[in-house]
């Protein structure tokens, strides 16, 4: 029997017209990555372009007027587009997760307190010097591309926009049938 392969990782018709879509029609890629980087509660507007093509090509839901991804699929799909492109795995904070993973695994659970105190680490020493101020949707997308080689091949991570209560949450991790969840 083959091994199973899972459906984020297929190459189907389906996610490769996804894909394409993105580069075919530049404008939904802003977008995507706020809804999935940001947890942003979007609007739905009929009018913008780019949602309405978001929508049209399946990318997103609309649910109580507001754009969200529209299954965990593809956002699990999207989030791989997004943090394990070959320009995102040569920069340094992908390659510092990778190189550090093998402490942050133990008894097949994940020590998410030493994957913050390491990702903190790192990423003063990386960008500590700049100028610029620190912007929080800047850090979660810099801490996924730290945290995905990680979990990469046993685990998940996505920002979730909302729990059921409308409190906002940061980020939700799922690694080997455990959940952990970092929130605001």
């Amino acid at each position: 029997m083959g091994q199973k392969k899972l459906l984020p990782e297929e190459n189907s018709p389906l996610f490769e017209s996804l894909m394409n879509k993105l580069c075919d029609y530049p404008e939904l890629n802003p977008v995507i990555s706020r809804l999935l980087f940001q947890g942003e509660n979007i609007p739905y507007n009929v009018d913008d372009n780019a949602m309405k093509d978001a929508f049209m090509f399946g990318f997103v839901k609309v649910q109580h007027s507001s754009v969200q991804i529209a299954n965990r699929i593809f956002g699990t799909r999207l989030y791989n587009k997004f943090l394990l492109n070959s320009r995102e795995q040569s920069g340094d904070m992908f390659a510092e997760g990778s190189r550090q993973k093998s402490q942050f695994v133990m008894d097949g659970y994940l020590n998410v307190r030493r994957i913050l105190e390491k990702f903190v680490e790192t990423f003063d020493f990386l960008y500590g010097d700049r100028e610029e101020t620190f912007v929080e949707d800047e850090g979660r997308r810099y801490f996924m591309l730290f945290l995905k080689p990680i979990i990469n091949g046993n685990g998940n991570c996505y920002v979730e926009p909302e729990t059921r209560n409308r409190e906002r949450m940061d980020l939700v991790i799922d690694y080997s049938s455990k959940q952990y969840i970092y929130a605001n």
